[in-house]
């Protein structure tokens, strides 16, 4: 699929687009004989889906996996939400974290710089992960992040992998269902590139999904919320937009002030304790990571309105 196209599924009008995704369950329904799940993670996009789909199919199960990384107001409400079925990864976070690293920056350049710092890769992919292809563009680390080389810490990517799809692959082979996600083109990078090339329904994957969201945007996402009068978490009525592992430190340099940490300390200041005391002394080290990053995790609030106080006199 072309961008263009995206582009113009993405305007179309909500009720367009639930018809649209409506259409795209059914036929993955009726592909896999009813043999699907939902996987929830108690969000709104998440939240969304889950209402498409048992409108129509009410017994379709839902699987939450409860990673020790969601806000408690997340778990409360998928606590609420009826016929979830709950499952853990095998490792905790620390634990993750201590074997392979933190998640740093994006998914692709923390995986390419645990690599690049660990495995025995050729002169070529090497020379690839560092200058790009024969125009230095395509695959090449961004400068920015190429200090992570030399961290004191490691950086992965395995966090997602080892907390998030391998218990869901557990499931899915053990029930035989294939999945369905709230995922959308709009997130960007991976999920856009996936959706561009597959569409909503994957059937053709190693692993096939469906993303029947997938040229959503988050207004529609509020939209169906509203117009359905969908109950939906309270994590969104305190200011947060992004409600995935509380932990994760991918894309952050990226947040306007104040960003997920600076409002963490806020709203969950034990979380916030924990995550930044260092790793030796029980907590989770992201103090650390953060300040060599160069990304502020403190809270300035009534600093800089005093700021502009003495400005404004």
């Amino acid at each position: 699929m072309e961008l263009w196209q995206l582009k113009q599924m993405q305007s179309l009008p909500l009720e367009a687009k639930i018809s649209k995704s409506q259409q795209r369950i059914r036929e993955w329904y009726e592909h896999w004989d009813g043999n699907v799940y939902v996987s929830f993670s108690g969000g709104k996009d998440s939240t969304v889906l889950l209402h498409l789909v048992r409108q129509l199919y009410p017994d379709v199960p839902a699987v939450f996996i409860d990673t020790g990384l969601e806000f408690p107001e997340i778990k409360q409400f998928v606590r609420s939400t009826p016929d979830i079925t709950i499952l853990r990864p095998d490792m905790s976070f620390k634990a993750v974290i201590d074997k392979w690293g933190y998640p740093v920056a994006s998914k692709k350049i923390a995986a390419d710089i645990y690599k690049l710092r660990n495995h025995n890769l050729t002169d070529k992919y090497r020379n690839y992960l560092l200058n790009g292809d024969e125009r230095g563009t395509k695959g090449k680390i961004p400068e920015r992040w190429k200090c992570l080389l030399e961290a004191p810490f490691e950086t992965s990517s395995y966090c997602c992998d080892v907390m998030k799809k391998r218990p869901l692959k557990r499931y899915a082979k053990k029930e035989g269902r294939k999945p369905i996600t709230g995922e959308m083109a709009s997130e960007g990078g991976l999920r856009e590139k996936d959706w561009m090339q597959h569409g909503c329904n994957a059937f053709d994957k190693k692993e096939p999904k469906s993303a029947p969201l997938g040229f959503w945007l988050e207004q529609d996402i509020w939209g169906y919320l509203h117009k359905f009068d969908v109950p939906y978490s309270t994590i969104y009525d305190m200011g947060y937009q992004r409600t995935g592992c509380i932990f994760c430190m991918f894309g952050c340099h990226l947040e306007p002030y104040p960003n997920r940490f600076q409002k963490l300390s806020q709203t969950h200041p034990k979380l916030y304790e924990y995550c930044m005391r260092d790793f030796d002394e029980g907590g989770l080290g992201l103090a650390e990571v953060l300040d060599y990053i160069g990304v502020d995790y403190e809270f300035r609030g009534e600093q800089l309105r005093l700021e502009w106080e003495e400005d404004s006199e």
